[in-house]
């Protein structure tokens, strides 16, 4: 039996899709745990794009098992109309099951999402408006509404009557802004109950019995290490956990279960939105590197902030994670930009030097990077599938990336289609 966990070590965006489809090739049963349609995943095969948010990557596979966990939040809006367009491209979605614990996103999430940024003004999370964080509110203060709720109309009908009249009496009272119609909502989702109902199983219950089966299982993260609400970029994170201690939680299976966890990181760094960056890149190279790793969001298409490899934040991705291995996504992209940097450490206000990743925004804001650099490379390497074809200065790029993040690279990606990697 196996069971593999795939995390992003930086701020989201690695090409966690590509790595996550190929797992999911091998894979009996694919798992996702947190995170809501925040997220986004493109996996491109056989020169097919595929834009997932919240059906797990698998689910191209017809004979594999795809779920979805407790600790998902499910807009069911998104997710009939992923089903439908899985469905509309000859993708059968059969071998989907979404765990009754679920909670849902409603409307009034999404509201208060728009809403409370705006109040923030300047000071913003920046987040996706789809009413993520809203929701795990609402779960954490247990007035949530859950996917068993919402296949259950009459149970449906009332929740959302009780739970909308407050949340509307501070959409319009707080925030000035228009109440939501709740029967409208009601009618309107509770369709999307009557598509969703044959989804219903209990996934924490089918993931342990196929463990014991001897099946191979994937947890695929959503997110990454720099948005966990307690060990990322705080506030500027997202409302779950997307660390590899969160699949237990959102799936509900135990930790000694887990026999491979696997981190994806870019060959440079991105993030998007507000927050510290040290290694970002406000210049022709950073614009250069957006543009030929096409890093624009796979949900928002909002540009992404780009810098050099920081090999502080993935030595934390490393520690908080227990990462099993490293794989590197788009070193291609790295080509003909010249001497490459790596962050190995930041240099303090104070003047003292650090190594491990601080712990508050305040502490990261008043870091600089500390930078080694290495020797660049022109050659296209697309059309490399083994380590010892690429270019002398790629290896050796590779194998200090190795040194400083003390995890082995076992994956690396030189092209978005799943057939561009090279396995070690």
């Amino acid at each position: 039996m196996s069971a593999s966990i795939v995390v992003g070590t930086q701020w989201g965006d690695e090409g966690k899709g590509k790595i996550i489809d190929i797992i999911a090739s091998r894979a009996d049963v694919v798992v996702r745990s947190q995170g809501g349609n925040n997220a986004g995943h493109t996996v491109v095969s056989n020169g097919e794009v595929y834009k997932l948010h919240l059906i797990p990557s698998g689910i191209l596979y017809k004979n594999t098992l795809c779920l979805i966990g407790a600790g998902v939040v499910l807009d069911p809006k998104d997710f009939v109309g992923e089903i439908e367009s899985m469905q509309s491209r000859g993708i059968s979605c059969d071998n989907l099951k979404v765990d009754p614990r679920a909670h849902v996103t409603m409307p009034w999430h999404i509201a208060l999402d728009g809403l409370s940024e705006k109040f923030r003004g300047n000071a913003d999370i920046g987040t996706t408006k789809r009413g993520i964080g809203p929701a795990y509110m609402d779960k954490y203060e247990r007035s949530g509404i859950r996917v068993y709720d919402l296949v259950h109309p009459e149970v449906f009908a009332e929740k959302v009557r009780t739970a909308g009249k407050l949340k509307n009496k501070i959409i319009t009272d707080v925030y000035g802004g228009e109440p939501i119609d709740l029967e409208e909502v009601i009618k309107e989702y509770t369709e999307y109950g009557k598509v969703i109902a044959k989804y219903v199983d209990d996934v924490s219950v089918i993931v342990y019995n196929a463990n014991k089966a001897g099946k191979t299982i994937m947890f695929e993260g959503a997110q990454a290490t720099l948005l966990d609400i307690d060990f990322g970029t705080y506030p500027y994170v997202t409302s779950s956990h997307p660390l590899s201690a969160g699949v237990c939680v959102g799936t509900g299976v135990g930790p000694m279960m887990i026999n491979d966890i696997i981190g994806v990181a870019k060959a440079y760094t991105t993030r998007v939105g507000k927050g510290p960056f040290p290694t970002e890149l406000d210049d022709e190279i950073g614009d250069t590197i957006r543009n030929k790793g096409g890093e624009f969001g796979t949900t928002t298409g909002r540009p992404r902030r780009t810098g050099w490899f920081d090999a502080v934040i993935v030595r934390h991705s490393v520690r908080v994670n227990g990462l099993s291995r490293l794989a590197i996504n788009k070193l291609d992209t790295l080509s003909g930009i010249g001497d490459l940097k790596v962050c190995v450490a930041y240099e303090k206000p104070d003047g003292n030097k650090i190594t491990d990743f601080p712990p508050t925004l305040e502490e990261l804001a008043g870091c600089k990077p500390i930078y080694e650099t290495l020797s660049g490379f022109d050659e296209d390497i697309s059309a490399c599938r083994d380590f010892e074809s690429l270019p002398a200065s790629c290896k050796a790029y590779i194998t200090r990336l190795e040194e400083l993040c003390d995890c082995k690279i076992s994956m690396i990606g030189n092209g978005p289609d799943r057939t561009q990697i090279i396995e070690r």
